[in-house]
């Protein structure tokens, strides 16, 4: 079976659905494999009991992944009530139980309280650093674990659905740094009972979406290398939100050697990034002074 060398160039955004049980480092280091790529990164942990979007940048597209960090996401999630757990999902031990059960009218009054910019304290089992160290690897050790609240912004929250008494399912659509498993443990909590996650999935990161993406299975199973390359989206996929500027052959040239271009004519507005191509092809992002486009970052494509 035909592989590519490892280090091989490879530029692109796998799109990948990643199953539950597996880690976002080692999802990552899997389809670098599969591709031989010499560099890849992902746009936003999802902890190993998520399931759902990963987006996996390789090569040149890891240029891009600030943009996909800070990009809006969705998911899907289950709380249960009655049970709040150490990790604040299905993994950890049972901290606390409560025999309130809230009804459906009393959820839906609770929602709008959780909407727009709120204030959060993050999980303690979470990757954040305190002191140059992983929080979950303080929790695990036993150590007290002094987060700071943060704030983050909660554009939707809706309840879709409820399997049973103890169970309610919900959307939600939330901005940058925001912990699911914050939100399902405060709105238990604002119930006037304690919860945890039982299930959690990501179905949007930024122009990501569930429906184009791909199992680890089935990437696997592509394995020659034109196919798998069929699972590759384009670099510029994570920049689709950033207005494109056409540019000649020669100001392609002199971007890529990291000098400014100047413009005549059509210059956008003083400080706007765009994103600065040749036919389809990304040639840099550059921020415009009003006259000419400064490159701030050049992309080997």
């Amino acid at each position: 079976m035909a592989r590519r060398k490892k280090g091989e160039k490879v530029d692109g955004w796998v799109v990948l659905d990643k199953p539950v049980g597996l880690g976002s480092t080692p999802a990552v280091s899997r389809v670098r494999r599969l591709f031989g790529a010499q560099k890849a990164g992902h746009g936003g942990t999802l902890d190993p009991l998520a399931s759902g979007i990963l987006p996996i940048a390789l090569g040149e597209a890891t240029k891009t992944v600030p943009f996909i960090m800070d990009a809006r996401k969705e998911y899907l999630f289950t709380l249960r009530f009655g049970e709040a757990r150490a990790t604040e999902d299905a993994e950890g031990e049972v901290t606390a139980t409560s025999d309130v059960r809230p009804t459906d009218a009393a959820i839906l009054a609770a929602l709008p309280a959780f909407l727009g910019e709120i204030e959060q304290m993050p999980p303690a089992f979470s990757a954040l650093k305190i002191d140059g160290k992983r929080a979950y690897d303080l929790a695990r050790a036993g150590e007290t674990v002094e987060l700071k609240p943060r704030q983050v912004r909660i554009e939707r929250l809706e309840l879709i659905g409820r399997p049973d008494v103890d169970h309610a399912d919900f959307v939600v659509g939330c901005g940058k740094g925001t912990y699911i498993r914050s939100l399902g443990r405060d709105l238990a909590k604002a119930l006037g009972t304690v919860g945890h996650l039982s299930a959690l999935r990501r179905t949007v990161v930024g122009p990501f979406r569930e429906e184009g993406s791909i199992s680890l299975s089935k990437l696997e199973a592509l394995g020659h290398i034109p196919a798998l390359f069929g699972a590759l989206a384009p670099v510029a996929t994570a920049l689709d939100d950033i207005p494109a500027l056409a540019m000649t052959e020669a100001q392609a040239d002199r971007l890529r050697q990291g000098q400014p271009v100047l413009l005549t004519r059509d210059a956008p507005p003083s400080g706007t990034l765009v994103r600065a191509e040749t036919g389809s092809r990304l040639v840099a992002l550059v921020r415009s002074d009003g006259v000419s486009l400064q490159p701030v970052r050049v992309f080997n494509l």
